[in-house]
């Protein structure tokens, strides 16, 4: 069993920045990667970025690129998702999940509760 639990999101003005953290407890080390989802109101569930669990390698969606960067701490099991030059368009709840496939919804087999991001003046 994995557990999730995402912090760090809020009401932050365009252009400014946030940073979310999803804490892991469990057996993390047996999924490939941990990444990020968001969901806009009215709008699928979508893609933000991942990480490997390995090496490190980090995966972006194209809408993200240049502004977000994941990062992760093994020691504390936590991986975190710097969020820079954001954008009302960003305003979404963002998920934190660990599973087996990158960018794919169904890669992932546990995720967090959510935390919200509103980006707005």
């Amino acid at each position: 069993q994995v557990h999730l639990v995402e912090s760090g999101g809020g009401l932050v003005q365009p252009g400014g920045s946030l940073r979310l953290s999803c804490a892991a407890s469990g057996r993390t080390f047996s999924r490939n990667f941990m990444g990020w989802f968001r969901q806009a109101p009215g709008k699928e569930r979508e893609f933000v970025t991942a990480i490997s669990m390995a090496g490190g390698t980090a995966i972006y969606a194209d809408s993200v690129k240049g502004r977000f960067t994941i990062s992760r701490d093994n020691a504390k099991n936590t991986v975190y998702l710097q969020m820079n030059s954001l954008k009302p368009e960003d305003t979404a709840v963002y998920y934190c999940a660990v599973g087996f496939m990158p960018t794919i919804e169904n890669g992932y087999d546990y995720w967090g509760q959510g935390t919200q991001v509103t980006v707005s003046s």
